[in-house]
C-alpha cells in the first residue's frame, strides 16, 4: 500500500514543474490515488492567486499571474489543448482525429482554442487586479480546485482512446474515486466569505461540468480519452471558471 505523501509527489509531477523528484513508484501511487490532483490544485491556486496582493498597476498583476501559473504548471496541458483544437477543427473519423492529436505540428485550430482560452483567462484575472485581493485568491483557489476536479471526473468516467499516458490513469481507475476527490474539493467554496459564495461556487462548478463536456465530446468524436483531452479539461475548465466566478461576483 503506497503513502498518500508518495502519491502526492506523484500528483505534483504530473501537474506541475515543481522539483519534487519521483519515479515509478510515486507514479504509481498518483493512479492510485487521483484525488491528490485536487490538493495540488489547492497550491498552484494558492501560488499563482498571491500575484493580486502585489501593490501594482492591474495589467502588470495579471502578467505576474499568467507567469507564475504557467511557470508552476507548465505548458503540457495547455499543449493537450492546443492538440485537442486541431483534433475539433479536422473532417473525419474518429481515427483520422485520434492522428491529428499525435501529429507535434500545431494547426490553426489549435492556435485558436488556445488563444481563446487565454483571452478568456486574462480577461477574467484583469476584472479582479486592483480590486479586491481577498475575493481574488479565493476565486483563483476554487477555479484550479474545480479544474483538477473535472480532470478526476473525466479519468474516473472515461474509457481511454488508445495505449498511453492517458490510458494509464483511465483505464485503471473508476467512478468510486471520484467521491473523495469531491470531498476533498468542497472546501474551496465553503470557505467563502459573506458576499462571494456566489462567485466562488460558480469558478468551482466550471471544472466538472467542463469535464462532462470534454468527456462526452471525447467519447463522441475520439472514440475514448487521452492525455491531451484531460490536459484540455484543465485548462479550459480554469479559464472558464476563472472568468465565471468574476461575473457572478460582479452581477451578486
Amino acid at each position: 500500500m503506497f503513502n498518500p505523501l508518495v502519491a502526492l509527489r506523484g500528483a505534483l509531477g504530473f501537474l506541475t514543474r515543481i522539483p519534487v523528484g519521483g519515479g515509478e513508484r510515486e507514479w504509481a501511487a498518483f493512479r492510485q490515488r487521483p484525488y491528490t490532483m485536487v490538493v495540488v490544485g489547492y497550491l498552484i491556486g494558492a501560488l499563482a492567486g498571491a500575484a493580486f496582493f502585489l501593490p501594482l498597476q492591474p495589467t502588470t498583476v495579471v502578467a505576474v499571474y499568467l507567469v507564475v501559473l504557467y511557470s508552476i504548471s507548465g505548458l503540457t496541458h495547455a499543449d493537450g489543448l492546443a492538440d485537442v483544437g486541431d483534433a475539433m477543427a479536422i473532417h473525419g473519423d474518429s481515427d483520422r482525429r485520434r492522428e491529428v492529436l499525435k501529429d507535434s505540428a500545431t494547426g490553426v485550430g489549435g492556435v485558436l482554442l488556445l488563444g481563446l482560452s487565454l483571452i478568456v483567462l486574462t480577461l477574467g484575472a484583469l476584472a479582479f487586479a486592483g480590486v479586491d485581493s481577498m475575493t481574488a485568491l479565493r476565486v483563483v483557489i476554487a477555479t484550479e480546485v474545480g479544474a483538477k476536479l473535472g480532470m478526476v471526473l473525466v479519468v474516473c468516467y472515461g474509457r481511454s482512446a488508445h495505449e498511453g499516458l492517458g490510458s494509464q490513469l483511465v483505464d485503471r481507475l473508476d467512478s468510486s474515486h471520484l467521491l473523495t476527490a469531491a470531498v476533498l474539493a468542497v472546501p474551496a467554496v465553503m470557505l467563502a466569505p459573506s458576499g462571494s459564495t456566489t462567485a466562488l461556487a460558480g469558478a468551482f462548478a466550471a471544472g466538472p461540468l467542463v469535464g462532462v463536456l470534454t468527456l462526452t465530446w471525447a467519447h463522441g468524436r475520439l472514440g475514448g480519452v487521452n492525455g491531451d483531452v484531460i490536459g484540455a479539461t484543465n485548462e479550459i475548465g480554469r479559464a472558464v471558471g476563472l472568468h465565471l466566478g468574476v461575473s457572478l461576483w460582479i452581477l451578486f
